[in-house]
């Protein structure tokens, strides 16, 4: 439960101290670049092992349903990803295409991350609607999974170079 927590506060405080860095218009996984950059590879591995491990609890606290096994599946497979990602250090996005093998690796795990964060809210969004212990939940969960396309709708615009959304892809990232 704690891990975007660890994780949106590793990655603040590593951007407030790094010379360079602006939030703004650099990606988050652009910390992994440079000496320092071993925090963030770092902050992906604690991030990723968190939802991993997260993922495996749902599993077991959610034992019926075929949604709960598809989310807790797709947690899994989101910690995963972080925990993949972090060893392949991201090109500066300055560059518009990933060229380095390790930039297309990590994008391609990142791409995994941000595709599955919204299918798990509706995954879920399914669950809480039908169980009257978690309802209250469901509504929320729907809204936050419609947000998350948008937002990444944001994002994946905010790439283009001759996007007026460029110069803040830090930002959307972050929202």
């Amino acid at each position: 439960i704690i891990a975007p927590v660890v994780f949106v506060t590793l990655f603040t405080i590593d951007g407030w101290l790094r010379a360079g860095y602006n939030p703004m218009s650099m990606f988050v996984s652009e910390l992994s670049l440079g000496s320092w950059g071993w925090m963030q590879i770092g902050n992906f591995l604690i991030t990723g092992t968190l939802i991993f491990l997260f993922g495996r609890g749902v599993a077991k606290q959610f034992t019926t349903g075929k949604s709960v096994k598809i989310g807790s599946i797709c947690l899994q497979i989101i910690g995963l990803s972080l925990i993949a990602s972090g060893p392949f250090i991201t090109d500066p996005s300055v560059m518009f295409n990933q060229t380095s093998i390790h930039g297309i690796i990590h994008g391609i795990f990142g791409a995994i991350v941000f595709s599955l964060m919204p299918v798990t809210c509706f995954v879920f969004f399914l669950r809480f609607r039908r169980d009257t212990s978690w309802r209250a939940f469901a509504w929320g969960t729907l809204a936050i999974g419609a947000f998350l396309v948008i937002g990444i709708g944001f994002l994946k615009v905010s790439q283009f170079p001759q996007s007026n959304l460029f110069a803040w892809k830090g930002l959307i990232q972050r929202v």
